[in-house]
């Protein structure tokens, strides 16, 4: 079901190439999400209400949700799915507020100063997948951020579902109203990308999108990039655990199947040194995914050349092959777990022992699900507050501290062939350098 990679002894200097991994061919998929944005940008609203005729059968006059939809949603919701809703909203509040950034002044000399100010994005589009899953969670992820940030105008889109009438799935909608989003889309893949770069008759054009999709989207976010803000190319959903023979095999076996359960391409990677550990868990995965509801998704995801167990000499080596796999998701299952945690480098978010299960930061943690994968995690943050906010540099001098600079600046301006740029400064002191 899931195939073993032996790294025991000497690792590889190219640790990333042995490594298992879904291949996302975003370039192949440029050559067809080309045309669509080129439309959506020529023809607006027109263009996005054909291309999702054709992709998603659907055909709504607008690509508008109907506000009272919205509500009538949240009302139909089941108490208990509004309740956990509510709570992951909170949350993820409380963690997101705090990640607010305030205005910094620095004194660089006397009379000059440098403030960083911070300004949220005047409108954003927030990308909420649809398909194989339903995912209210990824609302909540997108939105919270964004108001916190506080972002002026926010419209969320998700895939319009022929099964709902042309709108997106209720609980969407639902999570939607119980976030004040009153303006929702039902437009999916690269015409949702384009509606929010180009702009509308339905939809006015935004400044940055967010949210996860599928390669289609990631192709558009490559393309549109520039025209619009992005936060990520999302890949397939990976999950890396690291465990040593302490863990628990039924609970490793368990998030690995939980990660699997995305998608056919979910990357599920288990690193141990445990040769032991790695044999029950083989045969926990065997009984559990036979018991479980997509039985058919998960076993083409372990087996998929994306998923692997991994064996090691030490928890030591364990810790350079999870860096250099730069997770979307890692859990680490060892001994002495944090202090091991603490060490990582390299991942989207760490979970820290068994009380704190990826399906948990999915959800309630107060985390933010939308996270790098692809092994971007070495060189990217997942979605926060910061992603919607712009630091600007504010700076100011006085006359005397900039009499102080002057003689510098001309220095450096000539030394690169550029002496306009210290005339500049020579003209407000009658074109002579101060003294």
């Amino acid at each position: 079901m899931i195939s073993r990679i032996d790294l025991r002894g000497p690792l590889p200097g190219d640790l990333r190439s042995v490594l298992p991994r879904a291949e996302l061919d975003v370039e192949a998929a440029l050559d067809k999400v080309r045309p669509i944005c080129a439309d959506v940008r020529h023809r607006g609203a027109a263009a996005v209400r054909e291309h999702t005729r054709a992709f998603d059968g659907v055909d709504r006059e607008s690509s508008r949700v109907p506000v009272e939809e919205i509500h009538a949603a949240l009302a139909g919701l089941d108490p208990a799915v509004r309740d956990a809703l509510e709570e992951s909203i909170r949350r993820a509040r409380v963690v997101h507020r705090a990640q607010r950034r305030g205005e910094v002044t620095t004194q660089v000399v006397p009379g000059g100063t440098v403030t960083e100010r911070w300004i949220p994005v005047g409108r954003v589009g927030l990308y909420v997948p649809g398909g194989r899953a339903v995912y209210p969670s990824s609302v909540v992820m997108n939105v919270v951020p964004a108001q916190e940030a506080g972002v002026g105008s926010l419209a969320v889109t998700s895939p319009a579902q022929r099964e709902f009438g042309g709108l997106p799935h209720p609980a969407i909608l639902a999570a939607c109203a119980l976030l004040g989003v009153e303006e929702v889309h039902a437009v999916g893949g690269a015409q949702a990308v384009a509606m929010f770069a180009y702009g509308t008759a339905d939809c006015a054009r935004a400044d940055l999108v967010t949210g996860p999709g599928n390669v289609y989207v990631a192709a558009a976010k490559r393309l549109l990039k520039g025209v619009i803000g992005i936060d990520a190319e999302a890949g397939p959903t990976e999950i890396a655990i690291l465990a040593d023979g302490t863990a628990d095999a039924a609970e490793v076996a368990a998030d690995l199947i939980s990660q699997a359960e995305h998608d056919v391409l979910a990357a599920a990677v288990l690193v141990t040194d445990s040769p032991r550990l790695a044999g029950e868990v083989e045969a926990e995965l065997a009984a559990q995914v036979a018991r479980t509801k997509h039985t058919g998704r998960i076993t083409e995801a372990l087996a998929g050349r994306q998923s692997g167990i991994v064996l090691v000499d030490s928890v030591e080596a364990g810790l350079a092959v999870v860096d250099a796999y730069a997770a979307e998701h890692l859990e680490i299952h060892t001994a002495d777990a944090a202090e091991v945690a603490a060490r990582v480098r390299n991942a989207g978010a760490i979970f820290v022992g068994r009380h704190a299960p990826v399906s948990l930061g999915d959800y309630l943690a107060g985390s933010n699900h939308v996270l790098p994968t692809g092994g971007c995690a070495c060189h990217s943050s997942g979605l926060s507050v910061q992603s919607f906010l712009r630091g600007v540099h504010v700076v100011e001098y006085d006359r005397d501290a900039l009499a102080e600079a002057t003689g510098r600046v001309v220095a450096l301006a000539e030394a690169e062939d550029l002496p306009a740029h210290g005339a500049a400064l020579k003209a407000r002191f009658g074109w002579e350098v101060p003294s």
